[in-house]
């Protein structure tokens, strides 16, 4: 059984999606801890609703973020997690942080990379007249949305989607893709190995690929 940590600064939503599929008996994985560095993040309740242990990082306490990232980082190693999940974490991390949890730190970012790294993805996306738009989930590395893509959802724009439609379409996508990656990881499906990525034996060459165009 693979320990997981879910590092959140929001309201939760794709830390709740892993928590809840981590119930299911075939996952791989259970959630020893979700950890926030906002005291007020919304995702605190939820994860309390489920019963996974939590707490807080606040990074208002510390002078610097070399302060709040060291205080981050044993935070992660005190909760036993092999695998930590950003889900909705508004922070870069520094290269230091990223080389020190090297090939055991998840994110998920709202486009398919490595398409439209960065902001107001849905934005960009539409502005453009893109014909597919989507989430993917990749390790970290030091490059901002950089790292190895190991899976991603996609679906095809609609003429009249908002930023708003989209969005909530994605988010959907989200939910299904982020549970997924933890369990290939869990099963030894996907695996990093000396900074290779690994995909039942192999190394990775494409993505997994997750087609939903359902309403959210």
């Amino acid at each position: 059984m693979l320990d997981v940590a879910v590092v959140i600064s929001g309201r939760g939503s794709n830390m709740e999606a892993i928590a809840r599929a981590a119930q299911r008996p075939d996952s791989g994985y259970r959630v020893v801890r979700v950890i926030a560095d906002r005291p007020e993040a919304g995702g605190l309740g939820r994860a309390a609703a489920l019963g996974v242990p939590t707490s807080v990082v606040p990074v208002k306490k510390f002078s610097d973020r070399a302060a709040f990232e060291a205080a981050l980082g044993a935070e992660i190693e005190a909760s036993g997690a092999r695998l930590v999940a950003l889900a909705g974490f508004m922070r870069i991390l520094s290269p230091q942080f990223v080389q020190r949890f090297e090939g055991r730190l998840l994110n998920i970012h709202p486009s398919l990379l490595p398409l439209y790294k960065g902001l107001d993805t849905h934005a960009r996306v539409l502005a453009a007249r893109e014909k597919h738009h989507g989430a993917s989930v990749h390790y970290v590395t030091a490059e901002l949305d950089g790292g190895p893509v190991l899976m991603r959802g996609q679906l095809l724009v609609r003429p009249n989607d908002t930023v708003e439609s989209i969005s909530a379409r994605v988010h959907a996508l989200e939910h299904i893709i982020y549970p997924h990656v933890c369990s290939l990881i869990a099963t030894g499906r996907i695996e990093w190995r000396d900074g290779t990525v690994l995909i039942d034996g192999s190394p990775l060459i494409q993505p997994f690929l997750e087609e939903n165009d359902a309403d959210a």
